[in-house]
């Protein structure tokens, strides 16, 4: 099962190393998804992953979603 802590520390991992902050907090996760941060907080809390939403966010960043999901090599689309 794919876990949705995971999921999300990947995307923050994506968003330290683009935003060269050293904190990433969960409005910031959900700013980048184009999620309302309640709604963010809300499937955070039931662990329900917006697929949909991810699956812009890789095609903008260039990466390989079956990382973000699995942790699958490669981690960037080239």
């Amino acid at each position: 099962m794919i876990d949705f802590l995971d999921v999300m520390q990947r995307v923050k991992t994506i968003l330290l190393q683009e935003k060269k902050k050293e904190k990433i907090l969960d409005r910031d996760i959900a700013s980048a998804l184009d999620l309302d941060p309640q709604y963010f907080a809300v499937i955070k809390r039931r662990k329900k992953i917006p697929y949909e939403k991810l699956a812009f966010f890789c095609k903008e960043k260039k990466i390989n979603m079956t990382w973000v999901l699995l942790e699958q090599e490669p981690q960037y689309l080239t």
